[in-house]
């Protein structure tokens, strides 16, 4: 008989785990072990709400979940300064912010994976509609071949909106913006 695939998944936040960790904890060929790893969420208010509604889903569901609290919030500041300077100045879903911040993420848990031994990772942000999942894919098998650990695709939006009212009715905190401070400041600037 074989054994279950071990596959370590980036928890961007509570609702966005919700239905992939659902899926993944009922089926029998894998087990899960999660990582919440956000470096790019500003303010840290912000960073620890989205931990806590990532610790609510890991419990819910029996997950081990380990996580990091690391915040760069100096480093955004100045990737945000020096947007401004030129031409291209970020936008909400501007490639460049979006592609650092998925690369931080997955370089991350990809080498967690291979540390730990695990089969393969992946990550709730392939949940979002509102994430670009044709450069998280990218970036998920740039991943793979830099660490040797398989990357996990798997499309989950179709469950989006099932995931936020599972994650409501569990009284999960869910945010109103990607994460970063370039992409809270534009929220705060429509309010």
């Amino acid at each position: 008989m074989n054994r279950p695939v071990k596959l370590l998944m980036h928890v961007c936040c509570g609702p966005c785990a919700v239905l992939p960790v659902k899926r993944f904890m009922s089926d029998r060929n894998i087990e899960l072990a999660a990582v919440f790893y956000n470096p790019n969420i500003h303010p840290i208010d912000e960073l620890e709400r989205r931990k806590e509604g990532a610790l609510t889903v890991a419990e819910s569901f029996g997950v081990p979940l380990t996580v990091y609290d690391d915040c760069f919030q100096e480093m955004w500041e100045e990737f945000e300064e020096k947007s401004k300077d030129g031409p291209g100045e970020p936008c909400p879903g501007d490639e460049g912010r979006c592609l650092m911040c998925y690369r931080i993420r997955l370089a991350f848990v990809a080498r967690k994976a291979k540390e730990e031994s695990f089969d393969a990772f992946t990550t709730s942000l392939l949940i979002s509609p509102y994430q670009n999942h044709d450069l998280i894919k990218e970036i998920g098998y740039q991943m793979q071949s830099e660490y040797g650990v398989k990357f996990h695709y798997e499309d989950f939006r179709p469950e989006f909106r099932e995931g936020q009212k599972t994650a409501r009715d569990m009284g999960v905190y869910r945010q109103k913006y990607c994460g970063c401070i370039i992409s809270y400041r534009n929220m705060l600037q429509k309010s």
